[in-house]
């Protein structure tokens, strides 16, 4: 999109359109994007059943400034039902990453019917975005062991160190073949903002 006020418009528009507390999560974005035009964004609106078998309703909304990537989300939390003058409630985060920061932009998507794919034309039934910026990893620690069953010493510890990157999956089938186009247009100009020195 080169048009940023445009970008702008339809990411506020794209928010209000979700139903989801849309002043606040536009607030939340607005704040951390600041005076800086909006060159790309991208904006799902899901939800998913918790152990309790209750529909939790979440936003993310991806916006891409010239100098930087805004990540915000948005989660609901129900009243609590043992307090009767409990209210639902809302929790928001945002990360503002400079683009120099990102170390990688991956897209995995998924062709139906290859066979016939026709290049820029067929468009994935799925795409996944996962985005990487090396500031959280995630660590499995376990026992050591050397193999012995009858050993009873102490070999220390063992495990494993993942990046703790943003992946975010949308499919045409939950989300709507917009929302599939959405992502794709947003992750080919985030890798091209990514890709200057």
């Amino acid at each position: 999109m080169s048009d940023t006020k445009a970008a702008s418009g339809g990411m506020q528009a794209a928010i209000e359109r979700s139903g989801y507390y849309p002043g606040l999560v536009y607030d939340a974005v607005s704040s951390a994007v600041g005076n800086e035009d909006i060159v790309s964004y991208f904006v799902l609106h899901d939800a998913h059943f918790d152990p309790g078998m209750e529909v939790r309703r979440h936003i993310t909304v991806m916006a891409l400034t010239p100098t930087r990537l805004v990540y915000s989300h948005t989660d609901e939390y129900p009243a609590d039902e043992s307090e009767p003058e409990s209210r639902p409630q809302a929790e928001t985060s945002t990360e503002a990453v400079r683009h120099s920061r990102i170390s990688s932009v991956a897209l995995t998507r998924v062709i139906p019917d290859p066979a016939s794919y026709l290049p820029g034309a067929t468009m994935p039934s799925e795409v996944v975005l996962t985005i990487g910026w090396n500031v959280l990893a995630h660590i499995e620690i376990e026992p050591a062991h050397c193999g012995d069953e009858s050993c009873e010493a102490d070999h220390g510890y063992t495990g494993t160190m993942t990046a703790d990157d943003l992946t975010v999956r949308v499919s045409e089938a939950a989300d709507g073949q917009e929302a599939v186009q959405q992502i794709m247009a947003f992750a080919r100009a985030l890798a091209e903002a990514t890709s200057r020195p």
